[in-house]
C-alpha cells in the first residue's frame, strides 16, 4: 500500500517575495524552487513545507481567512528560536506560547498576506490558558 509522505499546504499571498522573506527570514524555512510558475513558491523547514501562491484577490476578506496548524516538538525552543525574527511585527500578529484548553501548547504568527500559523504541540492541560 502507498504511504502518505506528507501534507504540504498551498497559502495564498498577494506578494510573493514578501511572503517568501516572512518564511525565510522570520521562520527559519528554506527556499526549495521559486520562478518555475510566475506567482508560485515551495518553501521547507525540517518536515514542514508550503506552498505560495500569489493571487490578486482581496485576501483581507474574513471569508477568505486561512489558517494552517504546523505540529513541533519543542514549541518553547522553536519559539525562542524565531521570536527574535517576529518582535517587530506590529501588536495581533504574534501571540507568544500559551496551553489551550485541548491539550495542546502552542505559539500564533499572522504571516504577510494574512494567514494565521499556529505552531504546537501535544501539552497536557493545565487548567491555565496562558503560559
Amino acid at each position: 500500500m502507498a504511504e502518505m509522505t506528507q501534507l504540504t499546504p498551498f497559502i495564498m499571498c498577494s506578494d510573493l517575495q514578501a511572503e517568501i522573506a516572512f518564511f525565510r527570514d522570520r521562520l527559519g524555512f528554506s527556499v526549495g524552487f521559486e520562478g518555475y510558475d510566475p506567482g508560485y513558491a515551495f518553501l521547507r523547514r525540517d518536515g514542514a513545507a508550503v506552498r505560495l501562491l500569489e493571487t490578486d484577490a482581496d485576501l483581507s476578506d474574513p471569508k477568505r481567512e486561512q489558517m494552517v496548524y504546523i505540529d513541533v516538538d519543542d514549541v518553547d525552543a522553536l519559539w525562542e528560536e524565531v521570536a527574535p525574527n517576529l518582535s517587530d511585527l506590529p501588536e495581533g500578529r504574534v501571540r507568544a506560547p500559551f496551553n489551550q484548553f485541548y491539550n495542546q501548547r502552542e505559539f500564533h504568527v499572522i504571516d504577510e498576506g494574512a494567514c494565521l500559523l499556529l505552531f504546537g504541540m501535544a501539552h497536557p492541560y493545565d487548567g491555565e490558558k496562558e503560559g
